[in-house]
């Protein structure tokens, strides 16, 4: 019985210290620094930028899918993407590149809080509500991700634009 105990005690240490070098070394590949921007690829997410700051979407988005012709995959140009056409009301698609950016990095606070916006404003308010607390539990309720975040699912739905040619009245036929 003894011998156990002084086994364990002997051992626990050791066992500790590997674990705790386990556990950074791990920890150090996770939080690799990001990849820098292709020069190219770089002038046109600023176009892109100045494109969506000046309200043209379409421009915008056209830059940084060209952006990702030069390097296909990136981070940034995957966020600025989904706000693009988050903005432009493709929610959907900005849905798709949020996704596409947590599948790399699953806890990039700016594609959580952007895509439980996007999940608010198409109504899908509970499934936005969970990205509020995982983004919470990554960087606390007062990091302006999660601040942006809480204000889009307070606000509710974006309300759905109706075509005219979806509202058309149907004619009648009467005798007199």
């Amino acid at each position: 019985m003894s011998s156990l105990r002084e086994q364990l005690m002997r051992y626990t240490p050791a066992a500790l210290a590997l674990s705790l070098l386990a556990a950074v070394t791990a920890s150090v590949s996770i939080s690799a620094p990001p990849v820098p921007l292709d020069p190219r690829a770089a002038i046109l997410v600023a176009d892109g930028r100045k494109a969506l700051a000046s309200g043209d979407a379409n421009a915008a988005i056209d830059d940084y899918e060209a952006a990702l012709a030069f390097q296909p995959g990136h981070v940034a140009i995957l966020l600025n993407l989904a706000e693009a056409t988050r903005k432009q009301g493709m929610q959907g698609k900005a849905l798709r590149y949020y996704r596409e950016v947590l599948e790399v990095e699953p806890g990039n606070i700016y594609a959580l809080s952007g895509e439980g916006m996007a999940l608010a404003e198409k109504g899908a308010v509970e499934r936005a509500r969970r990205n509020l607390a995982r983004l919470e539990q990554v960087c606390g309720a007062n990091c302006v991700p999660a601040r942006e975040l809480a204000a889009a699912i307070q606000q509710g739905p974006t309300p759905q634009m109706v075509s005219a040619e979806a509202v058309q009245a149907k004619p009648t036929v009467t005798t007199n």
